[in-house]
């Protein structure tokens, strides 16, 4: 869907080159030569972004500025202006511009100022949709889960969503950190101020701090014009950072500040910008091993685990897999067109004894995979998962079965054989950590390692 772009400016010269410099296909463009023309053309059209002279006939840019603004709530005005009205464009930041650019300027500069103007206006539509949608998407009866441990967290979640407090969500990969963060958000009273996710991992560390806080111009190679950081952005909202434990000790220093003062200054400036946000962050990382290990700093760690909030792996709430597994398959079965009624019990059975690394995300992912590859559809069968699934858990009782089948076993090393399996695959989904094993096994650390010692063994 095409944008929409009203230039307004008297000097015929600079209009027809910024009309020649716009003309594309993602573009609609609107032309006014006086601030009357553009506040009648913003009254008829939905426009995303005006670029206006500040110093023009029939009204300046502030007149067609504050009209945008009271008449189309998600425009975003960009000011040009000569040095001799610098003052007059700060002013007029004040009163909600996007931004100002100084007369004679460089072509690219605009065109990269309009299309972050865009970038904008795409955003807040976004927002706006996404926030309706929450009304009901993100009500905490409508996060699925029926087991004691997801229960225990949604409570938590009900009782700190009111509050402005920060909040440190810690879970594994794929346990719905992200979702938890939403629901937070879209049930406190920031609800109507925008959610601005950020994936620390995702964006290269020498951007990241730009991306985060925003910089001026010059600021470094290719600043041509001064952007607006995320921070920033969700001013008066809430920034949620995921995978913080990602971050750079340098960049930690700078987010502790915003924490502390609700104040950051943009790279390469010198004036602090005040915000007001709300921070969520989310690892699943164990911080305080980072700490040990100086990646990450033990102050921030005190100042983001303000409210720590939990989420359980997978297999500690099994009796959520067949509620999930069901909702799952209600949401790719119409798209897929395929009638998958549902899963036969010991396909069931098989899914709640699997380990799910992957977590929710693992499941939801299966799920789709069977729905696409189901042949006419039916009942999802045992064998129709995959070979890992079924050799998981249920590989000792399998095999003492065997051996009872002919002639008998030996109980004492059937026990044993079952201790020494489960606890390797309870070093297995630590990661070798033997405190975090010793929990999954429901055992004291010291009775794990005597366990460890008397048994010889070393990992999984």
């Amino acid at each position: 869907m095409k944008k929409s772009l009203l230039i307004a400016e008297d000097d015929e010269h600079i209009l027809e080159l910024l009309l020649s410099v716009f003309s594309r296909p993602d573009l609609h463009i609107h032309a006014a030569r006086s601030g009357t023309e553009a506040i009648g053309l913003i009254d008829q059209h939905d426009i995303d972004v005006v670029l206006t002279d500040l110093v023009m006939p029939g009204g300046d840019g502030l007149a067609v500025l504050s009209h945008a603004k009271k008449t189309l709530g998600n425009c975003e005005v960009i000011l040009m202006t000569g040095y001799g009205t610098v003052e007059n464009a700060v002013q007029a930041m004040k009163l909600g511009a996007f931004h100002y650019i100084t007369k004679p300027f460089k072509v690219v500069e605009v065109v990269h100022l309009v299309d972050r103007a865009l970038e904008m206006t795409e955003m807040k539509k976004e927002n706006i949709h996404l926030k309706q949608q929450a009304i009901g998407r993100y009500r905490f009866e409508n996060i699925i889960g029926i087991s004691e441990p997801i229960r225990q967290v949604l409570s938590l979640v009900a009782k700190v969503a009111g509050s402005d407090s920060t909040i440190l969500i810690l879970g594994e990969s794929g346990t719905g950190k992200e979702l938890i963060a939403r629901a937070i958000h879209y049930n406190s009273n920031r609800a109507d101020r925008m959610l601005v996710p950020v994936n620390c991992s995702a964006i290269p560390a020498e951007l990241l701090e730009s991306e985060l806080f925003g910089h001026v111009r010059g600021a470094f190679t290719g600043a041509h014009i001064a952007r607006t950081g995320r921070f920033e952005t969700a001013h008066r909202g809430t920034i949620f950072l995921d995978e913080i434990g990602e971050m750079s000790p340098p960049l930690q220093a700078k987010i502790l500040r915003v924490l502390q003062k609700q104040s950051f200054t943009p790279v390469g400036g010198t004036k602090a910008v005040d915000v007001d946000v709300r921070v969520i962050a989310a690892t699943n990382k164990d911080l305080e091993k980072e700490i040990t290990a100086g990646r990450f700093r033990q102050d921030l760690y005190f100042r983001l685990n303000v409210i720590p909030i939990h989420l359980p792996p997978l297999r500690e709430r099994t009796d959520d897999i067949p509620v999930l597994a069901g909702h799952f398959l209600g949401k790719y079965a119409p798209e897929s067109g395929q009638g998958v009624q549902g899963f036969r019990p010991d396909a069931m059975e098989a899914m709640k004894r699997y380990a799910w690394p992957g977590n929710v995300r693992e499941l939801e992912n299966l799920v789709e995979r069977l729905v696409v590859l189901s042949r006419g559809g039916g009942w999802v069968e045992k064998n129709d998962l995959p070979p890992a699934m079924l050799r998981g858990g249920d590989r000792p009782g399998r095999e003492a079965a065997e051996k009872l089948r002919n002639g008998g076993l030996d109980f004492r090393k059937a026990r044993e054989d079952f201790e020494n399996h489960l606890i390797r695959q309870a070093l297995a989904l630590s990661g070798g950590n033997r405190n975090k094993a010793a929990a999954l096994l429901g055992l004291k650390r010291t009775t794990l390692l005597e366990m460890l010692k008397r048994k010889r063994l070393h990992g999984p």
